[in-house]
């Protein structure tokens, strides 16, 4: 299969620190080009979670969904039938083909994208991704983390 660029949205509310860098490091033997800065996101679904830290990484290779969820099972993953359960991590392709629809609606997804490549055009609307943070960060307030980089 041939290499492309790939965006990649890492995401954890259990130990967060230790597995967002647990993630970047087996990101970064596959081929990671940059990391966003890492932000801080109220969590979606059942009240009291602990918030999110979620980062973007951009990736020049082959890889694959099957690769992530290695990754993450790896990392102690283990999948349930709850839909917004609590994460010790979760890898996800989000800007590529088909763009992840959350792009447009979830902070959690737009601002550390958008801090990897303001300029980029959402393949669909045209929207560059500063723009749709920059509308998404009044009703969902991502917070940067300086103290955490990737």
């Amino acid at each position: 299969m041939a290499e492309r660029s790939a965006f990649v949205l890492l995401g954890s509310n259990v130990e967060p620190e230790r597995n967002l860098v647990l993630a970047a490091r087996e990101l970064r033997a596959r081929g990671v080009e940059a990391f966003s800065n890492v932000t801080q996101t109220r969590a979606v679904g059942a009240g009291g979670q602990p918030d999110f830290l979620n980062a973007a990484a951009r990736v020049q290779s082959d890889l694959t969904p099957e690769e992530l969820r290695a990754i993450e099972a790896a990392l102690g993953r283990r999948r349930g039938s709850v839909k917004h359960a609590p994460r010790c991590i979760d890898l996800d392709l989000v800007l590529f083909a088909p763009p992840d629809p959350l792009i447009l609606t979830a902070a959690h997804v737009a601002v550390p994208l958008a801090d990897l490549t303001p300029g980029l055009a959402h393949p669909v609307t045209g929207e560059t991704l500063a723009s749709i943070a920059a509308r998404l960060r009044v009703g969902e307030p991502a917070l940067p983390r300086p103290d955490l980089r990737l």
